[in-house]
């Protein structure tokens, strides 16, 4: 089930229905696999316990480093940086996001080389680095085409370079 609704146009950032979310965290409760705590990471992230959401995420980290395999732990490592970026620590979550893309790149992993250009180009649309957020976000719908992606899947990172394009365009008319 995704408890996405949508994506908010201007901050880029998923619309959640609360309560859902909410529901999903009980369920999970004191569940300890590796699924279980990334799941409850976002779930937190989105709710906006973000405290919360970065104590479970270095636990995530930990877990996914002695028990996972490499996919596991850069998935973990992603997620963690992303609550970093929502926390404002810009500068960790990319230079995090960036050597979680680089070694998924590396080792071939396209789908998670391009969840970590989609979250360092959320990451860097905050931070104001719109070119290079717009670079990622085209990188990423590069790389999920090449890999076969549906309309629906692709939406989300067209709605994102949209986003780049917007705040570019009103930098312009700004600075023109």
């Amino acid at each position: 089930m995704s408890y996405i609704q949508g994506y908010d146009p201007e901050t880029l950032r998923e619309i959640v229905d609360p309560d859902e979310c909410r529901r999903r965290l009980a369920e999970i409760g004191a569940q300890r696999s590796l699924p279980s705590l990334l799941e409850k990471v976002w779930l937190l992230k989105v709710l906006g316990e973000l405290d919360e959401a970065l104590e479970v995420s270095e636990q995530t980290v930990r877990l996914a480093r002695m028990s996972g395999t490499r996919k596991d732990l850069l998935r973990a490592r992603i997620l963690h940086a992303s609550v970093q970026h929502w926390r404002g620590a810009y500068g960790a979550a990319e230079f995090e996001l960036s050597t979680c893309a680089d070694e998924a790149e590396g080792q071939g992993w396209g789908s998670i080389t391009a969840f970590a250009l989609q979250h360092r180009g959320k990451t860097r649309y905050d931070a104001g680095d719109i070119n290079g957020a717009r670079a990622d976000f085209k990188q990423v719908l590069f790389l999920r085409q090449e890999a076969g992606a549906s309309d629906a899947d692709l939406e989300p990172t067209m709605l994102c370079v949209e986003a780049a394009d917007r705040k570019r365009h009103r930098g312009a008319v700004v600075a023109g």
